[in-house]
């Protein structure tokens, strides 16, 4: 599973008006693709109120909420979380203001996206602070295409136009002088791994285990934005990615609620930066990783886990600032549109 998902909502204006119920949230969501993969239930103790929290399913998205549900940190803050995973951020946004879930985890792309269309949300905890992209050239270019510059008259290959790794690219582009309108996007799929190999694009946003993949075979470097220090260099710091929403309407009852949870998923993520990470990868479900390569992906975790996931779940203003600049910037964010109301310091701070 992956993050290159389409980011218009399937919704706008108010739910209510739209018929936008549980009922039809959850036919929705059976009609995607088998939309809600499973339900994480190892931490049924029957304790109070059971909370679920849906969020997309990918690999190191999930990491903090599974680490955090295994050392019990849930738990200790009295919550009986079931953690509902979901093909895409969009389902799970779409299982939140539907009602058929309590909170949802994701991008704050999709996030930024459903609140412009009327999405009556707010986020306030963060557990991711990069996407989980990077810009790669093929085996072939890789001595000519030295850096984003280099991208103009090139082919490169995207998920699709308008999704997170488009906006990504094209944001990448600009702060390095570049012109994006001179590029040629190809738009593949999540699957455009064998593209970049045999050469079939001179560039390609791609995600881990992709990207160690296409540097083993030759391909280089562009741009990494998992790892804090090219995030820092182009993108000029964080880009608020994971994080967690509720409902508007349900704010003020579930206020003690939101900040057990976010004490909880602080613990978390602590845990994830610090506890050897055989562990972390232990504590995620097998039906995740059925198939999967454990030991890549505990390589893959323990080297970009730092820069992934922040100690503390406070958002920072200046990485969603980033994000929301490369939608303006994409033309899917309107000039007059204030996305400052959806989130909220009340819980943890800023």
């Amino acid at each position: 599973m992956d993050c290159c998902e389409k980011l218009t909502p399937e919704f706008s204006g108010e739910p209510q008006a739209l018929g936008i119920g549980r009922r039809t949230a959850l036919k929705r969501l059976a009609g995607l693709a088998s939309g809600i993969l499973f339900v994480s239930q190892k931490n049924a103790f029957g304790q109070g109120r059971q909370v679920l929290l849906a969020f997309c399913g990918q690999l190191l998205c999930v990491i903090p909420y599974e680490v955090t549900r295994a050392r019990g940190h849930f738990r200790d803050e009295g919550l009986d979380v079931r953690l509902v995973y979901t093909r895409g951020g969009n389902v799970a946004m779409q299982a939140l203001v539907g009602g058929s879930v309590d909170y949802a985890g994701t991008s704050f792309d999709v996030a930024l996206q459903a609140y412009a269309h009327g999405a009556k949300i707010a986020r306030f905890a963060s557990t991711g602070r990069l996407p989980l992209f990077a810009l790669a050239s093929a085996p072939r270019t890789a001595k000519e295409i030295r850096g984003l510059k280099d991208l103009e008259n090139r082919t490169v290959g995207i998920s699709a136009l308008g999704n997170a790794d488009h906006i990504l690219v094209l944001y990448l582009m600009r702060r390095a002088g570049a012109d994006p309108n001179r590029v040629r996007f190809a738009t593949m799929g999540t699957n455009l791994l064998d593209a970049l190999r045999l050469g079939q694009i001179d560039a390609g946003m791609v995600q881990e285990p992709a990207l160690s993949l296409v540097t083993a075979a030759g391909g280089a470097i562009l741009a990494n934005a998992m790892d804090i220090d090219q995030a820092n260099r182009y993108l000029g710091g964080a880009y608020e990615f994971m994080g967690v929403a509720v409902r508007v309407e349900e704010r003020e009852r579930r206020r003690d609620e939101m900040a057990r949870l976010a004490r909880a998923l602080a613990k978390g993520l602590r845990d994830t930066r610090a506890i050897p990470v055989s562990e972390a990868v232990a504590a995620l479900p097998k039906e995740l990783i059925t198939g999967a390569n454990r030991d890549r992906l505990a390589v893959i975790l323990d080297r970009y886990r730092r820069s992934l996931y922040p100690d503390t779940v406070k958002i920072d203003p200046a990485a969603t600032t980033r994000v929301a600049e490369a939608h303006r910037a994409a033309g899917l964010l309107a000039p007059q549109v204030d996305y400052k109301p959806l989130l909220d310091f009340s819980v943890v701070g800023s």
